[in-house]
């Protein structure tokens, strides 16, 4: 498992490298542009080579692309649907020239909608985003089991797959915070395994690219999507062992998105993780 954190970018792509390594990751995710934004960040030729470069160089074997909250490819605003499209191009776009493992979506919410239709137009959205890019994957992100955003369980994934067309770029980045608060009691090694069959049966493993490990401030199946640092939320230190050491993530990126920093993660909280890791490892082995 290549263990590591969402990075920022401030200064440059490079600088992002910096930081992970400072923060001794195996994997870093970055956003592409501000999230806050929609305007893009305008790299250059100089930016991606010296990234493509830099990397080379490092312990970093996997980078992710988070895409911006922004985007909400099931939007019926015509504004929203114009730089939706136009933002998640843009982010397939720097995956391909850094050559980013995948670029991680929220397939976008329903705010009111119709479920059917919402999804339609979320696939349509991911559907013409994917034309616009060239090889970077797209992975869609589970979310914490509300009715407003898709993409609340393996089902509703796999019938977003189907509807985007199953493109082989198309595929999914697994939540454990988003996991639990929607209801799946990862924290047994039992309940995990069934999970990661049911991902197989439905999608197929194969498409399983990356995870995101967060703990949950919110209780199992609280429908919430609320963070907490790792080890001191509702999943716990033995929660989050049994997660990370789940046989069949073996390969995977793994990044923190919540930690010490002023609510992003650190050094401590990647080596908090690979304890865990160890810790989980141990567990099954023993």
């Amino acid at each position: 498992m290549l263990i590591g954190a969402h990075v920022s970018t401030a200064g440059g792509l490079a600088k992002a490298l910096e930081r992970g390594v400072e923060m001794e990751c195996d994997a870093i995710q970055i956003f592409p542009q501000s999230p806050r934004m929609w305007r893009p960040t305008a790299y250059t030729a100089a930016d991606f080579a010296e990234f493509r470069e830099g990397v080379a160089g490092t312990s970093i074997q996997s980078t992710l692309i988070h895409a911006i909250y922004l985007i909400n490819c099931a939007s019926r605003d015509a504004e929203v649907k114009k730089k939706s499209a136009v933002a998640l191009a843009n982010s397939l776009q720097v995956g391909d020239a850094i050559g980013s493992a995948g670029v991680v979506l929220h397939a976008g919410a329903r705010k009111g909608e119709p479920h059917g239709p919402s999804m339609k137009r979320a696939a349509k959205g991911i559907k013409a985003a994917l034309a616009d890019s060239d090889s970077c994957p797209l992975l869609l992100e589970n979310t914490a089991g509300t009715n407003g955003p898709l993409g609340r369980n393996v089902d509703e994934l796999a019938d977003l797959l189907d509807l985007s067309g199953g493109n082989e770029r198309l595929g999914i980045c697994i939540d454990c915070c988003h996991l639990f608060a929607s209801g799946v009691d990862i924290r047994e090694a039992e309940r995990m395994s069934a999970l990661v069959d049911e991902l197989d049966e439905k999608i197929g493993l194969q498409r399983l690219n990356a995870l995101h490990v967060n703990d949950s401030a919110v209780p199992l199946g609280a429908n919430r999507d609320k963070h907490a640092i790792v080890g001191e939320g509702e999943i716990g230190r033995r929660g989050l062992a049994t997660f990370l050491s789940e046989p069949r993530f073996e390969k995977l990126p793994a990044v923190l998105e919540t930690g010490r920093a002023n609510g992003a993660p650190n050094r401590t909280d990647v080596r908090a993780t690979k304890r865990l890791r160890s810790d989980g490892l141990r567990r099954r082995s023993g």
